[in-house]
């Protein structure tokens, strides 16, 4: 399909503001963006946002964001990347984009996932934004560590860690096909070295899920990690209760992990 001309599209306005925005490169619009390009007044802003929606070169996010996509980009519009949408809805920062998504992010499996999970400590829903299916998962500010921030097209994305991801792949495995699978992604990783063992510990010693911290710690020790590296972890469960990873207390007592060892112990 040829590209349309936006000039006989839109009306004189409209087209210098596409054409503003499409200089600018951008891809996210907020209304704080378009009162700094553009001298309209409330109400006028008001109507041309109105047009510009309806013609389909603005999609809504949230009140006041917009995803931009000028009429060359046909009727199908422009590709948003998908990690820029959470940091509109988190002014205060107070999110991470992890779970699965990162676990494609550092090519943990080769299994694609379509949900964009945005960690939080203030908001639960799902929606479906641009086409992308988004899931807000709220959780304790003492799960809120482990984090890097990288940069996407000007935003400041915060993501988790390759550390924290790994604890999360082993507390949240369901996409994988559940923890039997999650440990042995887990495991190779660690064997090839291709994490920070010692960021790991500690990342995981602050976990507040005590399950994942002893599967951590059997995994790691049966790797052959040293005690002096492991020191912190084993501290962390030594005054915790006596667990068993699949509910039955047949097994053998390991006193370090303080978990019962039988065939599925991980």
């Amino acid at each position: 399909m040829a590209p349309k001309n936006t000039s006989k599209t839109l009306g004189p306005i409209e087209t210098n503001i596409v054409a503003r925005l499409t200089y600018e490169k951008k891809t996210i619009v907020t209304i704080k963006d378009l009162d700094q390009l553009f001298k309209l007044s409330p109400e006028s802003r008001k109507q041309i946002v109105f047009r510009l929606k309806r013609k389909k070169i603005l999609t809504p996010v949230k009140r006041g964001a917009y995803v931009f996509s000028p009429l060359e980009s046909g009727p199908e519009g422009t590709g948003v990347d998908e990690l820029l949408i959470p940091p509109l809805f988190f002014p205060q920062k107070n999110y991470y984009i992890g779970y699965s998504t990162m676990f494609n992010y550092y090519n943990f499996t080769e299994q694609l996932f379509q949900t964009v999970y945005v960690l939080n400590t203030t908001m639960r829903m799902e929606r479906v934004i641009c086409g992308i299916s988004y899931k807000f998962v709220r959780i304790p500010e003492n799960r809120m560590y482990g984090l890097e921030t990288i940069k996407v097209k000007d935003t400041h994305v915060n993501i988790s860690s390759k550390e924290r991801t790994l604890i999360d792949l082993l507390y949240f495995n369901k996409p994988v096909g559940g923890i039997e699978r999650a440990v042995p992604i887990f495991t190779e990783i660690v064997k090839k070295k291709k994490c920070d063992i010692k960021k790991l510990i500690e990342y995981a010693t602050r976990f507040p899920n005590i399950t994942t911290r002893k599967r951590i710690g059997l995994i790691l020790d049966e790797l052959g990690t040293a005690n002096s590296i492991l020191r912190p972890l084993i501290k962390s469960v030594k005054e915790t209760a006596v667990s068993s990873f699949t509910g039955s207390r047949k097994g053998k007592l390991n006193k370090k992990w303080r978990i019962i060892i039988n065939d599925s112990r991980k």
